[in-house]
């Protein structure tokens, strides 16, 4: 028996999504139901410098963007594959990296968001695996830009600026020999006009729109074809979802903090609240003075967040008491689940705040629940969407799960599911997404449904099967950081797993068998094995983003625990250090 939506978010028609049309027209056209573009608030404002485009104003930009680029690049809207169009953006948040992408789909084009914390060798690694032609990024990022477009044969003339505030956030200016947006923008008004794009029947769903990088749970990120029918798909549901418990006018303005590369803050934050004709008040990167600042004067009313930004907001009430916050009605939290503790404390100081919360998967485009207004249970992920249908089977015996309150591996399906898959990796395709268009996602996650009390099913997370490693929203698969620490020398075996950290949510910690001739036992002193410890930490800062480093330390063990066929056991490793943690909480 499947679990559906409540009865009164069911009335989404699946035949009713358009299947023939890039994003960027359904993204600025009427007929497809998106708010009147006379009477939408500018799209995306920067937090910073306040710097703005109405809604006309981006279209515009994004015919004269699509125009420069197709001179540049030699790319027609109607000729050549999809793969040999393929961009990577590789920047801070800026208001004019979506209408970048749109510019690309005009020309039937990918866009490839990449992860600003990625090192050298991890963007290198997206830029080769999506074939991408040309670079986008920021001043700040460029050092490491140029260094992976080198190892990959990207010419820098294909390297190009998104403008941020950078003089506003660090006082000064960098200049180079590489063209800006604007000025792409500034050329493309004098070009002549594109042909319109010609697409077949049911193309919005065979032709990737992005392809979004998920962190996976071995082995270096995965490809995610993100189709154009997937992504209106999801907006459709959220707006149908949403409808009962919105005003025919209302327009709120909402925080565009989360990363665009992010497919939480590229689809929920930003296509969904442009289509409803709402501002979002774009963040380049977390600061809570300028936060709080940019809530103040823009008068933000709902705050995409993820956890560890409720944290840093309990934690800083004597900076916040400074600023005018009233204008905040709800806040909004996804990527990790925010703990019912945490949202009470939260409403302790913002009793006026609903806490809302959602589930959601680059691989499912990307919403899955979502807690209503009016039906709110603190530490749920909400009531399924509309459109989407769920299945829960045991873990211990492999039966489908009927009941409520009982556990089971969460299997959904949904017009926005990703059934093109991963690219370049058909086994990975098959075990994630089933043999047919048609069949479940395995979501890897444990989870049970709930009833509120207003009668209607609420999702609930138990456990992470996939084992992710959550920091300040970013997932880091303990696989990957497993292989790098068996590159070093000296080292014969690891695990690594999540430990709780006050400022990150979680923060990995690594378990190391060291090669013979190098174990413990053969460790003299404590200076030798802190020496150690420090090489293998140092080893993985090297080659990994920052929120992927060992901040959890490193343990020098005999053995890792592992199952008759070799699979690593997490879970004892996170119960020993669970109650080692409580033992040294108790002595205190």
């Amino acid at each position: 028996m499947p679990f559906t939506p409540p009865t009164w978010a069911s009335g989404f028609d699946v035949d009713e999504i358009p299947d023939s049309i890039p994003i960027c027209e359904f993204i600025f056209n009427e007929k497809y139901g998106r708010f009147k573009r006379k009477d939408s608030k500018a799209p995306f404002v920067c937090g910073v410098s306040g710097r703005q485009y109405s809604v006309s104003e981006v279209a515009q930009r994004v015919d004269w963007l699509a125009r420069s680029l197709s001179q540049q690049l030699g790319w027609k809207p109607n000729s050549g594959s999809p793969w040999t169009k393929v961009i990577t953006i590789y920047a801070l948040n800026t208001i004019d990296s979506l209408p970048l992408s749109w510019a690309v789909h005009r020309l039937s084009g990918i866009s490839s968001p990449a992860n600003s914390a990625y090192s050298v060798s991890e963007l290198a690694h997206q830029l080769k695996s999506s074939g991408s032609k040309a670079l986008f990024t920021c001043w700040s990022l460029l050092e490491a830009a140029i260094a992976a477009a080198r190892d990959v044969g990207i010419d820098e003339h294909h390297i190009y600026i998104l403008q941020t505030p950078d003089e506003a956030l660090t006082g000064r200016s960098v200049s180079g020999n590489f063209k800006t947006v604007d000025e792409l923008i500034s050329q493309g008004q004098g070009l002549s006009q594109l042909d319109n794009l010609v697409w077949e029947r049911g193309q919005g769903a065979r032709q990737c729109a992005f392809l979004n990088f998920s962190s996976g749970t071995t082995g270096l990120p995965k490809g995610v074809v993100v189709s154009h029918k997937n992504v209106i798909a999801n907006i459709l549901q959220l707006t149908a979802f949403e409808k009962p418990s919105r005003t025919p006018d209302q327009q709120d303005v909402v925080l565009g903090l989360l990363p665009q590369s992010h497919i939480y803050g590229l689809i929920v934050v930003c296509h969904t609240s442009i289509y409803r004709g709402e501002s979002v008040i774009v963040m380049p990167k977390f600061d809570l003075m300028l936060l709080a600042r940019a809530i103040q004067q823009f008068r933000i009313n709902v705050l995409f967040v993820v956890p560890p930004l409720v944290i840093s907001i309990l934690n800083n009430q004597s900076l916040l008491a400074r600023f005018d916050l009233s204008s905040v009605r709800e806040i909004f939290t996804g990527a990790a689940l925010l703990d019912a503790g945490l949202c009470r404390k939260l409403l302790l100081q913002y009793p006026s705040w609903k806490i809302r919360q959602a589930y959601g998967l680059t691989e499912s485009a990307t919403v899955i629940s979502a807690t209503p207004p009016n039906d709110i249970m603190l530490g749920s992920a909400g009531n399924l969407i509309s459109g989407v249908e769920a299945r829960l089977v045991s873990l211990t015996t492999g039966a489908e799960v009927t009941k409520y309150e009982t556990p089971g591996e969460l299997f959904v399906r949904s017009p926005s599911v990703t059934y093109l898959g991963y690219l370049n990796n058909a086994k990975a395709t098959k075990e994630t997404f089933g043999a047919s268009p048609d069949d479940w996602l395995r979501t890897g996650d444990e989870a049970m449904f709930v009833l509120g009390q207003s009668g209607h099913a609420h999702l609930v997370i138990v456990d992470r099967i996939k084992e992710l490693i959550k920091v300040k929203g970013h997932q880091v698969p303990p696989a990957e950081l497993e292989a790098c620490l068996l590159t070093h020398s000296q080292v014969a075996d690891a695990a690594v797993i999540p430990v709780p950290d006050s400022k990150a949510g979680e923060v990995p910690k690594a378990f190391v068998v060291l090669k013979r001739g190098h174990g413990e036992q053969k460790l003299l002193s404590q200076e030798e094995k802190e020496r150690m410890k420090r090489y293998l930490q140092e080893h993985i800062r090297k080659e990994k983003a920052r929120y992927k480093w060992l901040k959890g330390g490193v343990e020098f063990v005999k053995v890792i625990p592992k199952s008759p066929s070799g699979k690593i056991l997490r879970r004892i490793l996170r119960d020993r250090e669970r109650e080692r943690r409580k033992d040294r909480v108790a002595k205190l």
